[in-house]
């Protein structure tokens, strides 16, 4: 019933991803979302991102920012690692998805998604045909409407855990 929603993984934070096993087993790009899946939301890049997003790139990812922020704020966070972004994207539709791997001179088998909200990360990588990884939250503090769809996503991760148990893969 909730499939399309699942994560193909469900991890504690983006800084704790094998992006190098990934890499290895054939991944050539990673399309993060920014706020609370890389900093705070709405905070600027800092010395834990940077770091990631360099290594990312020295690894041989492409890498870029899918964000339905506007784009001073994404513009702002993507100057210091000059990555590849797309602002106002729309999230979940999986057109910029799709057009992200596209400006990454990737594919959807060999790119992942990385961010923390269930209705716009992770079900428009799904149906982007993405690998997405859900992580949880930077701040728990959050706007109004992200708290309400936070309740809901809850939902959702209960039947997600419950599959998991039943696969024996929790």
């Amino acid at each position: 019933m909730f499939d399309s929603f699942y994560p193909g993984e469900w991890i504690d934070s983006t800084y704790d991803i094998d992006f190098k096993s990934f890499y290895d087993n054939g991944y050539k790009g990673v399309v993060f979302d920014v706020d609370n899946t890389l900093v705070c939301h709405g905070a600027p890049m800092n010395d834990q991102a940077y770091e990631l997003i360099m290594s990312l790139k020295n690894m041989g990812y492409g890498v870029l920012f899918l964000s339905n922020n506007k784009e001073p704020r994404v513009k702002s966070f993507n100057e210091s690692v000059d990555c590849k972004y797309i602002f106002k994207a729309g999230k979940p539709n999986p057109k910029n998805y799709l057009k992200a791997c596209e400006i990454l001179g990737t594919n959807k088998d060999n790119t992942l998604f990385v961010g923390d909200q269930l209705f716009t990360d992770v079900w428009g990588a799904n149906k982007a045909g993405l690998y997405s990884i859900l992580v949880k939250p930077i701040d728990k503090h959050e706007e109004i409407q992200i708290v309400l769809k936070r309740r809901l996503e809850w939902i959702v991760l209960k039947a997600y855990k419950r599959k998991l148990r039943k696969e024996g893969k929790m």
